[in-house]
């Protein structure tokens, strides 16, 4: 898989693709990820990406002109393109396995009070990590590319992510590692049993409580 990142903070994004499975993906090849500075795109010869918008209001709106260029010289045939913003639709594990399967992202992070309306045309989706708004839709931006690159087959064991949250809609189930008793607080039993079948009877039981006391929205979908 192929991502493209469009920012005009790329700085931010050093530590996200040199550290944990991020990286241990790129250096297997599983994954290519290539950060953009808007600013490379704009035709202005102080390399402006931002304006005032028509009809007032407050903060610096995103210019079409760089975005536009920067997407037409990045899309191909394959590609999808994903506008980060709080009105995209909510993102869920759900489209993280359905973006997992492309073979090109380009995402563009919005900034600043927004961006200029046309830009809306160029995505083939918009998406929102949540009902609140950030600085800018960096951070967005990563938390698709962990979620999705994390799905690729050979990045992490399959059976990793088939029990994460979420997964049939559910909750994951608790777990525990040494020492056994830690302050008082003791593993179950069955955990220590060696008996797989009671074990995977007590995790599909734990998974399914925990999602009917923290998440009982989600066994209304199952």
């Amino acid at each position: 898989m192929k991502i493209d990142i469009l920012t005009i903070f790329p700085n931010m994004f050093d530590g996200f693709v040199s550290e944990s499975i991020i990286k241990r993906a790129i250096d297997k090849g599983l994954v290519e990820i290539n950060v953009h500075n808007i600013r490379d795109y704009s035709t202005d010869k102080h390399k402006r990406v931002d304006d005032y918008g028509f009809g007032g209001g407050q903060g610096m709106v995103l210019m079409p002109q760089p975005i536009f260029d920067a997407v037409e010289v990045l899309k191909t045939d394959e590609s999808k393109v994903i506008l980060m913003t709080p009105q995209g639709v909510p993102y869920k594990q759900e489209c993280a396995y359905d973006l997992s399967l492309e073979k090109h992202l380009i995402i563009i992070c919005g900034h600043y009070e927004g961006f200029d309306e046309r830009i809306r045309t160029l995505a083939d989706m918009e998406i929102s990590i949540g009902d609140y708004v950030l600085t800018g839709g960096e951070i967005a931006s990563m938390v698709i590319t962990d979620s999705v690159v994390r799905l690729i087959d050979g990045v992490i064991e399959r059976e990793s992510h088939i029990n994460d949250s979420f997964n049939n809609n559910l909750l994951d189930y608790p777990v525990y590692t040494k020492p056994a008793n830690f302050r008082g607080m003791c593993v179950p039993d069955v955990l220590l049993s060696g008996h797989h079948a009671n074990i995977d009877k007590f995790r599909k039981e734990e998974s399914l409580k925990r999602t009917e006391e923290r998440r009982p929205d989600l066994l209304e979908k199952r």
